[in-house]
Protein backbone atom coordinates (compact mmCIF):
# COMPACT_ATOMS: atom_id res chain seq x y z
CA UNK A 1 0.00 0.00 0.00
CA UNK A 2 1.37 3.19 -1.01
CA UNK A 3 1.84 5.69 1.93
CA UNK A 4 0.20 8.56 -0.16
CA UNK A 5 -3.02 6.77 0.32
CA UNK A 6 -3.40 7.47 4.08
CA UNK A 7 -2.75 10.85 3.82
CA UNK A 8 -6.01 12.30 5.68
CA UNK A 9 -6.65 16.23 5.29
CA UNK A 10 -6.60 18.19 8.43
CA UNK A 11 -8.62 21.46 9.80
CA UNK A 12 -6.77 24.99 8.79
CA UNK A 13 -4.98 23.37 5.68
CA UNK A 14 -6.07 24.14 2.18
CA UNK A 15 -8.33 21.97 0.55
CA UNK A 16 -6.94 20.39 -2.75
CA UNK A 17 -8.60 22.19 -5.63
CA UNK A 18 -10.19 20.02 -8.16
CA UNK A 19 -12.33 20.19 -11.47
CA UNK A 20 -14.65 17.25 -12.17
CA UNK A 21 -17.49 16.36 -14.87
CA UNK A 22 -21.37 16.09 -13.43
CA UNK A 23 -24.37 14.19 -14.09
CA UNK A 24 -24.64 15.96 -17.17
CA UNK A 25 -21.01 15.80 -18.44
CA UNK A 26 -20.63 19.98 -17.22
CA UNK A 27 -17.43 20.60 -15.32
CA UNK A 28 -17.90 21.79 -11.70
CA UNK A 29 -14.99 22.39 -10.18
CA UNK A 30 -14.24 23.30 -6.48
CA UNK A 31 -13.25 27.16 -7.11
CA UNK A 32 -16.98 27.77 -7.90
CA UNK A 33 -18.00 27.77 -4.79
CA UNK A 34 -14.86 30.11 -3.15
CA UNK A 35 -16.77 32.39 -1.04
CA UNK A 36 -18.91 29.61 0.35
CA UNK A 37 -18.88 26.21 2.65
CA UNK A 38 -18.97 23.33 0.72
CA UNK A 39 -19.87 19.78 1.67
CA UNK A 40 -17.83 17.89 0.22
CA UNK A 41 -18.94 13.88 0.66
CA UNK A 42 -17.12 10.92 -0.96
CA UNK A 43 -18.95 7.77 -1.73
CA UNK A 44 -18.39 4.20 -2.64
CA UNK A 45 -20.53 3.51 -5.75
CA UNK A 46 -23.77 5.44 -6.83
CA UNK A 47 -27.40 3.38 -6.53
CA UNK A 48 -25.68 0.66 -3.90
CA UNK A 49 -28.02 0.75 -0.47
CA UNK A 50 -25.16 2.65 1.91
CA UNK A 51 -24.61 5.08 -0.69
CA UNK A 52 -28.49 5.57 -1.47
CA UNK A 53 -29.29 5.79 2.09
CA UNK A 54 -26.40 8.80 2.57
CA UNK A 55 -27.54 10.09 -0.36
CA UNK A 56 -31.40 10.52 0.08
CA UNK A 57 -30.26 12.10 3.73
CA UNK A 58 -27.97 15.02 1.63
CA UNK A 59 -31.03 15.61 -0.60
CA UNK A 60 -33.74 15.30 2.29
CA UNK A 61 -31.46 17.43 4.62
CA UNK A 62 -29.92 19.98 1.90
CA UNK A 63 -32.69 22.79 1.96
CA UNK A 64 -31.65 23.60 5.81
CA UNK A 65 -28.25 22.96 4.65
CA UNK A 66 -28.32 25.58 2.36
CA UNK A 67 -30.66 27.77 4.57
CA UNK A 68 -27.22 27.51 6.62
CA UNK A 69 -24.92 28.18 4.33
CA UNK A 70 -23.92 25.12 3.13
CA UNK A 71 -23.41 23.92 -0.43
CA UNK A 72 -23.17 19.79 -0.80
CA UNK A 73 -21.07 18.22 -3.61
CA UNK A 74 -21.08 14.19 -3.67
CA UNK A 75 -17.86 12.68 -5.77
CA UNK A 76 -17.56 9.16 -6.66
CA UNK A 77 -15.71 6.69 -9.05
CA UNK A 78 -18.71 6.50 -11.31
CA UNK A 79 -18.91 7.76 -14.33
CA UNK A 80 -21.14 10.49 -15.65
CA UNK A 81 -23.95 8.48 -17.27
CA UNK A 82 -24.39 6.39 -13.90
CA UNK A 83 -24.59 9.38 -11.67
CA UNK A 84 -27.07 10.74 -14.09
CA UNK A 85 -29.24 7.40 -12.94
CA UNK A 86 -28.73 7.84 -9.76
CA UNK A 87 -29.72 11.34 -9.70
CA UNK A 88 -32.92 10.76 -11.76
CA UNK A 89 -33.95 7.28 -9.87
CA UNK A 90 -33.45 9.01 -6.60
CA UNK A 91 -34.46 13.18 -7.37
CA UNK A 92 -31.10 14.07 -5.90
CA UNK A 93 -31.31 17.91 -5.95
CA UNK A 94 -27.40 18.62 -5.01
CA UNK A 95 -24.78 17.75 -7.73
CA UNK A 96 -23.02 14.25 -8.12
CA UNK A 97 -19.31 14.40 -9.46
CA UNK A 98 -17.10 11.98 -11.60
CA UNK A 99 -13.41 11.13 -10.38
CA UNK A 100 -13.20 7.52 -12.39
CA UNK A 101 -9.31 7.74 -11.91
CA UNK A 102 -9.84 8.55 -7.98
CA UNK A 103 -7.54 11.22 -8.23
CA UNK A 104 -9.38 13.64 -6.37
CA UNK A 105 -10.71 11.16 -3.44
CA UNK A 106 -6.62 10.27 -3.28
CA UNK A 107 -6.31 14.24 -2.85
CA UNK A 108 -8.53 13.98 -0.36
CA UNK A 109 -7.26 11.07 1.75
CA UNK A 110 -11.12 9.52 0.54
CA UNK A 111 -8.90 6.94 -1.23
CA UNK A 112 -7.23 3.54 0.51
CA UNK A 113 -7.78 0.66 2.68
CA UNK A 114 -10.98 -0.41 3.90
CA UNK A 115 -12.88 -3.45 5.35
CA UNK A 116 -15.08 -5.35 2.84
CA UNK A 117 -16.98 -8.47 3.02
CA UNK A 118 -14.25 -9.19 5.94
CA UNK A 119 -11.08 -8.74 3.53
CA UNK A 120 -9.14 -5.62 3.28
CA UNK A 121 -9.23 -3.81 -0.32
CA UNK A 122 -8.28 -0.60 -1.86
CA UNK A 123 -11.20 1.66 -2.70
CA UNK A 124 -12.76 4.73 -1.81
CA UNK A 125 -13.34 5.07 1.86
CA UNK A 126 -16.71 6.88 2.65
CA UNK A 127 -15.59 10.51 3.72
CA UNK A 128 -16.72 14.14 4.38
CA UNK A 129 -14.75 17.51 4.16
CA UNK A 130 -16.13 20.46 5.08
CA UNK A 131 -14.79 23.60 3.08
CA UNK A 132 -15.04 27.06 4.15
CA UNK A 133 -15.46 29.97 1.89
CA UNK A 134 -11.62 30.83 2.02
CA UNK A 135 -11.09 27.36 0.64
CA UNK A 136 -9.59 25.80 3.75
CA UNK A 137 -10.97 22.58 5.31
CA UNK A 138 -13.00 23.54 8.45
CA UNK A 139 -14.11 19.58 9.03
CA UNK A 140 -12.82 16.15 7.36
CA UNK A 141 -14.23 13.42 8.80
CA UNK A 142 -12.69 9.55 7.52
CA UNK A 143 -14.45 6.24 7.58
CA UNK A 144 -18.10 7.41 8.17
CA UNK A 145 -21.03 4.91 8.36
CA UNK A 146 -23.67 5.77 5.51
CA UNK A 147 -26.77 5.67 8.18
CA UNK A 148 -26.92 8.17 10.48
CA UNK A 149 -23.87 10.02 8.83
CA UNK A 150 -25.68 13.45 7.87
CA UNK A 151 -27.29 13.87 11.31
CA UNK A 152 -24.05 13.86 12.51
CA UNK A 153 -22.66 15.91 10.52
CA UNK A 154 -25.44 18.28 10.54
CA UNK A 155 -25.28 18.26 14.38
CA UNK A 156 -21.47 19.28 14.27
CA UNK A 157 -22.02 21.81 12.07
CA UNK A 158 -25.09 23.35 14.45
CA UNK A 159 -27.08 23.04 11.67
Amino acid sequence: MSPQLTIKLQPGTQAPEFTLQDAEGKETSLANYRGKNVIVYFYPEAATPGCTTEACDFRDSLSSLQGSGYEVLGISPDAPQKLADFTGDFNLTFPLLSDEDHAVALAYGAWGEKLVDGEIVEGLVRSTVVVGPDGNVSLAQYQVKAQGHVAALRESLGV
